[in-house]
């Protein structure tokens, strides 16, 4: 086991260095100049001089093959730059807001997991009944409504229904750990359901399946109680796919709320990500694409580390 951790990990740097590479060189085919839009922000009329001394004191200047060079020399170190636009360094800025976007994350991904385990666990046991329907109804809806939309409608409904205003924006866990939850609460219920609708048709789905299989009936003939083959058996091995869905949706998270943090006015990473797209900052595009290269990565090692311990046939060496 530790063999195989050790090389995972290992493969992290071939593949870094992969996304590196690519996201220097595809990142400045981007139209735009970030110079130009950054001095005529306020509309104010900018000389050539100006310009070239801007891009010459980000360095901007140089070729591609130095610019890349001095990248790749500051990732060996840790050090992603400075962001073209505020000047400060990628690496702050990233970490601002990435406590933000990983708490709602993992906040969705628990919402997501006591929902959708029981719940497509029923719809299965229980096939073509109402809760089935039921269960399949409410997956459905949360495949349908967008996260976005389903944040505005809890606001709406709380302000009209409750008279409250649910707390807008963000406050440290640290500083004030009931309004860290009362504000980041409703954004990862928001999320949480579209996320649980998907495990929840996926462990329904695995659960038939596994259902179906021999050990089950000959589990059933021998008289064992139907709670212990559900639970012993069953459900260990129809977690394997929804393990994977779950790990996929929450890499997905850190990067993937554009437009629920605009909701609820939180400052993440997605925002950050389409602020610094917008303003053309490749620096620090390149600094969020590594972050969540990152967390895809870390992640699959998690969900095959705990496909060995759900699956013992699934050798690890």
């Amino acid at each position: 086991m530790t063999g195989y951790i050790i090389r995972r990990l290992l493969l992290v740097i071939p593949s870094l260095i992969g996304v590196a590479v690519a996201v220097f060189f595809l990142i400045r085919v981007m139209p735009g100049d970030v110079v130009v839009v950054k001095l005529r922000a306020d509309g104010v009329a900018v000389s050539e001089d100006a310009i070239i001394a801007e891009r010459k004191r980000l360095g901007l200047d140089k070729s591609i093959g130095h610019q890349f060079v001095d990248y790749m020399w500051g990732l060996t170190r840790l050090d992603l730059g400075k962001s073209l636009w505020t000047g400060e360094r990628v690496v702050d800025e990233i970490m601002l807001r990435f406590p933000v976007s990983l708490q709602i994350a993992i906040m969705a991904t628990l919402i997501a997991v006591f929902i959708a385990i029981p719940l497509g666990t029923l719809s299965a046991l229980y096939r073509d009944t109402w809760i089935d329907y039921t269960v399949r109804v409410v997956a459905v809806s949360g495949l349908a409504i967008p996260s976005f939309w389903l944040g505005m409608i809890i606001v709406l409904g709380l302000i009209t229904i409750f008279g409250w205003l649910p707390q807008i924006g963000y406050v440290s866990i640290f500083e004030n750990p009931w309004a860290n939850l009362a504000a980041l609460f409703w954004p990862a219920l928001s999320v949480g359901y579209r996320y649980a609708a998907v495990a929840t048709r996926m462990m329904r789905s695995a659960l038939l399946e596994v259902m179906r299989e021999d050990y089950i009936r000959t589990a059933r003939a021998k008289g064992v109680f139907r709670r212990i083959i559900t639970r012993r058996h069953a459900m260990r091995n129809a977690m394997l796919p929804v393990v994977t869905v779950i790990g996929l949706e929450f890499a997905f998270l850190i990067g993937g709320l554009v437009v629920t943090e605009q909701v609820f006015n939180i400052n993440g990473i997605g925002k950050l990500f389409v602020d610094a797209t917008t303003r053309g900052d490749f620096t620090l595009i390149q600094g969020l694409v590594l972050l969540i290269a990152v967390t895809f990565i870390l992640v699959n090692l998690v969900v095959d580390l705990l496909y060995a311990w759900l699956d013992p046939r699934i050798r690890l060496s």
